[in-house]
């Protein structure tokens, strides 16, 4: 009786399994510009459900998997980011026509006189401080916190931080367990790790999350991470960061 019982199981999720995936349709689209109606080439198309992505080739057409309600974010540099949510009519029609719109940028002139360097090696290594980055390993944890600039108190701080049940980490982490599922599936498709790789604005991340972009800033100095660091790495690194963090947040609240 038990074998007849985990058969009916294993048929039963099976057949779910397998409607689940009978769902997924493959999405058709064109993408031009919405001031010249101009195809364009190497649009980034991710599935933010489904953490899938796609790429428009020269006459501006991709595929993407999707279903229907499943959200698309649409970018390419110097255009507005765009979302459009797939609908019934467009899996029956096959295929449909998206417009980017350019962004009107007006660059100024920019002076950056952070340091008044005077041009002699001597003295301007002097007027140049030194900042140093320290990440600290914790027994136990499969890597350490970064505690930024040293200080007397940042071993401290980091510690304070890691083990305060009442923390920022609690805030985010444990109130998102299903979009922050979404850091190993970002990570397994290549489009969507080579587009990380390439961006420095921290949008897509925040969208895949269903968070605001300043979170983010917020959320890796709570894990200790230095502002060069934040400042400085691309979005690849930063969706590294954030999962090192939850993992080891996981482990600490058991």
């Amino acid at each position: 009786m038990k074998y007849l019982v985990a058969i009916l199981l294993f048929f039963l999720s099976f057949q779910g399994f397998s409607q689940e995936n009978s769902t997924l349709k493959k999405v058709y689209g064109t993408i031009v510009n919405s001031a010249t109606n101009f195809p364009l080439a190497n649009v980034n198309i991710i599935n933010i459900n489904r953490v899938k992505g796609s790429i428009s080739n020269t006459r501006g057409m991709f595929e993407i998997d999707a279903e229907v309600n499943d959200t698309l974010h649409i970018t390419m540099i110097g255009f507005q980011s765009l979302r459009v949510r797939v609908t019934n009519d467009w899996i029956k029609n096959g295929n449909a026509k998206i417009q980017l719109t350019e962004k009107a940028i007006a660059l100024e002139e920019v002076v950056v006189r952070k340091y008044q360097l005077t041009g002699y090696l001597e003295v301007d290594s002097k007027l140049i401080p030194e900042k140093e980055n320290y990440r600290y390993s914790i027994s136990g944890l499969p890597s350490g916190y970064e505690a930024g600039q040293y200080s007397p108190n940042a071993f401290s701080r980091v510690m304070n931080s890691i083990f305060n049940p009442a923390d920022a980490l609690y805030n985010f982490f444990g109130k998102r367990p299903k979009e922050l599922r979404k850091l190993k599936e970002m990570k397994k498709d290549n489009t969507v790790k080579a587009l990380l790789e390439t961006k420095f604005d921290r949008e897509t991340i925040a969208v895949l999350l269903g968070i605001d972009k300043k979170d983010i800033a917020e959320i890796l100095q709570h894990c200790n991470y230095s502002e060069a660091f934040i400042e400085t790495a691309n979005d690849l690194q930063i969706l590294d960061a954030i999962s090192q963090c939850y993992e080891q947040y996981k482990v600490l609240k058991k």
